[in-house]
């Protein structure tokens, strides 16, 4: 409760006050938004001139909270039985979610979680002219507006806003000044909230956007290792892939980092640290044999339903008989002593089995066609760190195939737990157009983890994760999701991440780093939202915008984001009042 205070003597005019020098200019908030970010007097606040919010307070006794819910709730019912139609029924889920929260609120006001306040909300600018002060409120007013609120100066009424309460709550106030809120709404408006993350060796994520404190996160103390990045084209997925992986390396320097890159962009990357680039396609020197049981650590059985799985994946119009025979092609081909197969090999099976002509048809395709270069022995080795497997020569209708094999191979390297690994895998929503491979990747999602490693999913659009089972439960299980931004949100994106409104508003305008010199976005980590900031100090911009091939006329992350230099509370984002 604000202690009640004397007033100097004070000259007021229909929207000002003038006292003791300064000049007052007083807004209600009659109006009150669903959501509203914890620590929302921060964010509103959040400007170049002199602002303050006044609280006044008056806790209901327990009764009079049960009664005032018990009479809403029954009013909200009645409401309900008696609509006949017209406005009356576009306004029926209004009712029902009023009289529903009545009753639960009730309920937890009964078991003492809770708590009715009568609270008195006033935003108050002040400056040294009545023109400065009212300049400074339309700014407060623009602000409280972006995040759902509704505002109105008390004309001819500003004495009674402004009078300090003298304890009992009977002052003369105006229309709009008394609210009723239960104790978790009323937490919101409290500006002691510390939103910062900062994990015990942990790496730089970002700078929240709201006062630039820096976040960061240990991808190894928590039970997944695994995280994701979503965003559109230059959105910076790839600039923040790479800068949390270099930020890794330096923290474990015996991190192993492989990098499944279909586009080619991390080739330069890894050289200029001292890896290697493997390069794979049809004019590739070298080839990695997608039917080598040497991924599995020799286990020919597990091997073959991979593959299984892998060529379902390639023909998805095979039919029932047509994958049973492979299935049986498959089992023949591994269970026949310690030689490593090859799609001739397959071939051969298939042929010898009396309805195998179709099939047999579509692997002479694939090993006198565009993928023959798959056919033969292994002739390269995934070895060295960091490793980038380039995909740049390969057709972009085979990128799917080749990850899917590529995704087996470096499982089994992840395998050998002898020290920290992490695998970044760009266009990750290759992996999840087929069932089986989507299946495959979460699987190794769920657990790589237990090998000590970790992969980070790059993709554009999450709603290609939500599409199936499998892909909704590799996103369950990334730890962290960082979402720059999307060139739109989805209600099933927004409903599975638990964006509120003003989130999902926000990501598709959230800026570029062409636009800001850094890229925006939310990390969701566990049960949090934080809306930041992806930075890179100079000579780490300058690394990196060498080895990506960044262009350097381009505004990039060239340093960190000072304090206040971009902010939420123009309603670019927000959490909701549940503390998301």
């Amino acid at each position: 409760m604000t202690p009640r205070r004397p007033w100097p003597e004070a000259a007021e005019t229909a929207d000002e006050i003038r006292s003791a020098g300064a000049h007052w200019a007083p807004l209600l908030l009659p109006g009150l938004p669903t959501e509203v970010p914890f620590g929302v007097v921060g964010r509103l606040l959040t400007s170049s001139g002199p602002a303050e919010m006044w609280m006044e307070l008056h806790r209901l006794p327990r009764d009079r909270a049960l009664e005032l819910l018990d009479r809403a709730g029954a009013v909200a019912e009645a409401e309900v039985a008696s609509e006949t139609g017209g406005a009356a029924a576009r306004e029926r889920p209004e009712l029902e979610r009023a009289a529903r929260t009545s009753r639960d609120l009730g309920r937890r006001v009964a078991l003492r979680q809770q708590e009715l306040w009568r609270a008195g909300l006033l935003l108050v600018a002040r400056g040294p002219s009545a023109p400065s002060a009212r300049r400074l409120r339309e700014v407060l007013r623009a602000r409280v507006h972006a995040l759902g609120f509704r505002s109105r100066v008390p004309a001819y009424d500003c004495a009674r806003a402004i009078v300090p309460p003298a304890g009992d709550g009977r002052e003369p106030r105006p229309e709009g000044f008394w609210h009723t809120l239960h104790t978790d709404g009323l937490a919101a408006f409290f500006p002691f909230v510390e939103e910062s993350v900062a994990e015990e060796d942990g790496v730089l994520v970002g700078l929240l956007l709201d006062d630039a404190s820096p976040v960061f996160l240990n991808r190894w103390a928590h039970a997944s290792h695994s995280w994701g990045i979503f965003g559109t084209t230059g959105s910076g997925k790839s600039f923040a892939a790479a800068l949390l992986a270099l930020r890794s390396r330096w923290m474990y320097p015996d991190l192993d980092l492989v990098v499944v890159d279909p586009l080619g962009e991390f080739a330069p990357w890894a050289r200029a640290l001292g890896g290697v680039v493997l390069e794979l396609g049809p004019h590739a020197p070298g080839r990695l044999n997608p039917l080598d049981p040497a991924t599995t650590g020799g286990n020919r059985v597990e091997k073959a339903g991979r593959v299984g799985t892998l060529l379902r994946a390639l023909f998805p119009s095979l039919r029932d008989e047509e994958v049973a025979l492979l299935d049986r092609a498959l089992h023949r081909l591994y269970g026949a002593g310690t030689a490593v197969p090859t799609f001739s090999d397959l071939r051969g099976e298939v042929r010898g089995d009396p309805d195998g002509g179709r099939l047999a048809a579509l692997l002479g395709a694939v090993i006198d066609g565009s993928l023959g270069h798959l056919d033969g022995p292994t002739t390269v080795a995934l070895d060295g760190s960091p490793l980038v497997i380039s995909l740049a020569g390969v057709p972009e209708d085979h990128r799917a195939f080749h990850l899917s094999y590529l995704l087996d191979a470096i499982y089994g390297r992840l395998r050998r737990a002898d020290r920290r690994r992490l695998v970044l895998v760009d266009e990750a929503h290759l992996l999840v157009r087929s069932e089986g491979t989507a299946e495959f990747l979460d699987h190794v999602v769920r657990h790589v983890r237990h090998y000590r490693a970790g992969l980070c999913l790059m993709s554009q659009h999450p709603e290609d994760f939500l599409r199936s089972a499998a892909g909704r439960s590799i996103l369950n299980n990334l730890r962290a999701t960082l979402l720059l931004r999307l060139p739109a949100v989805a209600p099933e994106t927004r409903g599975f991440f638990g964006l509120t409104a003003a989130e999902a508003e926000w990501l598709p305008r959230a800026r570029l780093p062409r636009e800001a010199g850094y890229a925006e976005g939310i990390l969701r980590s566990g049960p949090g939202h934080l809306p930041l900031a992806v930075v890179a100090s100079t000579p780490e911009y300058e690394f990196l915008a060498r080895t990506l091939r960044i262009d350097p006329e381009d505004p990039g992350a060239r340093g960190p984001v000072s304090p206040r230099t971009a902010s939420l509370s123009d309603g670019r984002g927000t959490r909701g009042a549940d503390g998301r």
